[in-house]
């Protein structure tokens, strides 16, 4: 760390592939945070002010941006993770989907809705509609620093809220570039702030009088962020790890399935958190379908496939796993015990692995897979059941996909395709049990950012009215005769 005249601290941000320094950055302290959130709060007002049609132009404006300037946020957002540039385009794409959908659909989501008032109170009308929070505060991972962020910051915006948004401190780039973005098409006022630096200054944001805060990140730091945020109840938005599994009937396309489990276990370097990590497959075509698994693993190469480990400290993880595997009896039929690198790890490929082991049970968020065999899909369902986590999964099966998808205790499943679910921006995203809770994307995500405003409206006076110190016997009367034939009926 250094100094600069003014004795504001910076961090420099790294290429994980070359440790080359591309970029220097603030440290923001706890006074920088408050300041940030107080001029969300005036900007909030103005912002919520727009409507609903002046959000979504100017959200469409900002897509359009990221949209003629892809390559650019692609070549920012591979020198701070290490991924290819094709990887980091494909986010980008999907983030895009993302905001289009949000500012598309925010009206008819949280517009108002009329809702019936019941016999009793027929003279009413009743509505509920959605008004923004006020101010949000989104702290972002590195290894999907559009994708994943932007699916908190895109629905909050256009909900109506102004965000203040810290992005890792491994990509605090890939934040300044979008909020850069997002400032030339709102240039009135600071809608959407950065704040950089590294844990301390998040747990100001938390602190900070905030509205909601979203969080991306380990299931340990999200206890940290909830037990923070319960000083001041203010609610959250955790979205942690996962250890999914992907399940492989008998009947199933075993080409689609390996290609599938390949690219949802390798891609990325497997730091995915809805990439896959454990597949159960049906003993009928078990042989066949780890033989095709391992042809395509051995076909994947570091450094042009997928990129370094973005965080150096992964790289001792995905050791530990490996090597526990093996000790407990499971066999690497690619990669193995000298797979973990430098900076990168090479596809490993394990079998025979206990249901016991650090690989099976912990999220190894590295280009591993545990591959084991089944009896049938209900042994299968409980294994992949068997976690603290439960995130994402994947299903391949011609006959009982869906049957299968909703057995799965997760918060999304895909059938026939590798990790569909994140790219449909109708869908709500989301976990349960150590993968979190509440939702981004869809209806739901937008939900998420806004507090539901119930409104009912007299619109004549009844002969019977209840909520009054002149009511009548023979007003009781008469309600009582009315409840027992509208209810009293078996």
């Amino acid at each position: 760390m250094t100094s600069t005249a003014r004795a504001v601290e910076t961090f420099d941000s790294l290429n994980p592939a070359t440790d080359e320094v591309v970029g220097t950055y603030p440290v923001h302290t706890d006074q920088d945070v408050t300041e940030a959130v107080e001029r969300a709060r005036a900007a909030a007002a103005w912002w919520n002010s727009l409507g609903f049609a002046g959000r979504a132009d100017r959200l469409r404006q900002w897509k359009s941006v990221v949209a003629r300037r892809m390559e650019s946020l692609c070549q920012v957002v591979s020198e701070e993770t290490g991924k290819p540039f094709g990887d980091a385009q494909l986010e980008i794409v999907l983030a895009i989907e993302h905001i289009a959908w949000a500012a598309r659909n925010a009206r008819k989501v949280l517009g108002p809705q009329r809702r019936s008032p019941g016999l009793l109170l027929s003279n009413q009308a009743a509505t509920v509609e959605y008004h923004p929070l006020g101010v949000v505060g989104v702290i972002g991972p590195w290894n999907y620093p559009v994708f994943t962020p932007l699916g908190s910051v895109s629905y909050a915006l256009a909900a109506g809220n102004a965000v203040v948004f810290k992005p890792s401190e491994y990509t605090p780039g890939v934040g300044k570039w979008l909020v850069d973005a997002f400032a030339e098409v709102v240039p009135e006022y600071p809608v959407l702030q950065l704040i950089t630096g590294f844990g301390a200054t998040g747990a100001a944001l938390t602190r900070a009088d905030i509205d909601k805060i979203a969080f991306t990140g380990s299931a340990a730091t999200g206890k940290k962020i909830m037990a923070t945020a319960a000083e001041r109840l203010t609610p959250v938005i955790i979205e942690a790890g996962g250890k999914d599994p992907l399940l492989v009937d008998s009947d199933a396309d075993l080409d689609a399935a390996a290609e599938a489990a390949v690219w949802g276990a390798f891609s990325n370097a497997g730091q995915t958190c809805v990439g896959v990590e454990r597949v159960y497959v049906h003993q009928q075509v078990y042989d066949t379908f780890v033989s095709k698994v391992v042809q395509r693993a051995k076909q994947v190469s570091p450094g042009s496939d997928y990129g370094p480990m973005t965080m150096p400290a992964q790289l001792d993880v995905v050791r530990r796993h490996i090597a526990d595997a093996l000790a407990k009896g499971g066999r690497a039929l690619v990669g193995g015990k000298d797979a973990v690198g430098d900076r990168y790890v090479q596809p490993t490929v394990l079998v025979d692995v206990p249901e016991d082991s650090q690989a099976v049970r912990e999220e190894t968020f590295g280009p591993t897979i545990t591959i084991a065999k089944v009896a049938d899909m209900d042994e299968a369902i409980e294994k992949a059941n068997d976690s603290s986590y439960g995130l994402g999964s994947t299903v391949f099966s011609k006959r009982r996909g869906m049957e299968l998808a909703r057995r799965l205790r997760t918060g999304q499943t895909a059938i026939n395709a590798p990790l569909s679910f994140a790219g449909i921006a109708s869908l709500p995203f989301g976990g349960i049990g150590d993968s979190g809770f509440g939702r981004i994307h869809g209806p739901e995500g937008l939900r998420e950012f806004a507090r539901p405003k119930a409104i009912a409206r007299q619109r004549f006076t009844t002969p019977l009215v209840l909520t009054t110190f002149a009511r009548t016997a023979r007003t009781e009367a008469l309600v009582s005769k009315l409840i027992k034939r509208l209810h009293g009926r078996p």
